[in-house]
């Protein structure tokens, strides 16, 4: 970025020109793991070609979240996981007639999502979407500057466009649940998804139905050991929490690796973060352990 900087001015006309004449061409990745929990592998484009993904997120943003499902939260304003938990206990209660009846969930996740992700069906969404042929151009040239097992699939978890594009994917995904199938309480975070319902017997029904769409229109696996149906009464897990009908508390894997966390990087902005998470649930106990009450 600083060498970028030195010659700021000059590597912007030159990427302006590239991008007006079409002589642009997306640049290579740096490669890096990080853990949060699970190992994932990040690659990062360099400076130029960020600030080509912004500018694509800046235009495209704004028109694909209008064609956004209400309840899709992943990497959009004014959503977030805080949200969809929320909604999730909105659609709980709903579902259980107050905690009346049973409340059924079915929890599904999709196998290597963004390693996944099929260039030429991606491709073919935008092209329904957008009919500027320069922009098509474009966008294709970002997705194909990137593979992950084979050629022409995976997109990078480090690129702001990953982040869209993903939801553009999934959003046929989106519109099969609640379009074809009809399905109302549907909630989904990116590769994580959840039904709600008062019959088990119809959320049976369905996992293969899902799986079928699944792997016919986007080449996408449901993953074998990531799927259940379990009542909120014995406790539903999402998004790092196990919600309950009247409370949600941490996932124990989640306390784990936050206790970890803070007993080696004990930071006030670490303490700070995690407070704030743990807000959103039932954890007075947790908070005392941690901030000795305060708060």
């Amino acid at each position: 970025m600083q060498e970028f900087s030195l010659r700021r001015m000059d590597n912007i006309l030159t990427l302006h020109y590239e991008l007006v004449n079409g002589t642009y061409r997306h640049g290579g990745y740096y490669a890096f793991n990080i853990s949060d929990p699970k190992p994932r592998n990040i690659h990062k484009a360099n400076v130029r070609d960020r600030l080509v993904h912004h500018a694509i997120h800046r235009v495209l943003y704004p028109e694909f979240d209008k064609v956004f499902i209400a309840d899709s939260y992943s990497c959009r304003l004014k959503k977030g996981t805080h949200a969809a938990i929320e909604r999730f206990e909105r659609f709980g209660h709903i579902v259980s007639k107050n905690n009346t009846r049973t409340c059924w969930v079915l929890k599904g996740d999709i196998r290597k999502f963004f390693a996944s992700i099929n260039h030429g069906i991606l491709l073919e969404i935008l092209r329904k979407h957008i009919s500027n042929n320069r922009t098509m151009d474009l966008l294709e040239k970002v997705i194909e500057s990137f593979s992950s097992t084979r050629p022409g699939l995976g997109l990078p978890l480090g690129n702001l466009t990953s982040q869209l594009l993903v939801n553009i994917y999934m959003n046929e995904f989106d519109q099969f649940i609640k379009q074809t199938l009809k399905i109302k309480y549907y909630i989904r975070y990116a590769d994580d998804f959840v039904i709600l319902s008062e019959s088990r017997s119809q959320l049976e029904v369905v996992i293969p139905v899902i799986d079928t769409f699944l792997r016919e229109k986007l080449q996408l696996t449901l993953h074998p050991n990531k799927i259940s149906i379990r009542t909120i009464a014995s406790g539903a897990d999402f998004l790092g929490w196990i919600q309950f009908p009247d409370h949600r508390v941490l996932r124990t894997t989640t306390k784990r690796r936050m206790l970890k966390r803070i007993a080696v990087h004990g930071t006030p902005e670490t303490l700070a973060s995690y407070e704030a998470l743990i807000r959103h649930g039932n954890t007075q106990k947790l908070r005392e352990e941690i901030f000795g009450g305060r708060g």
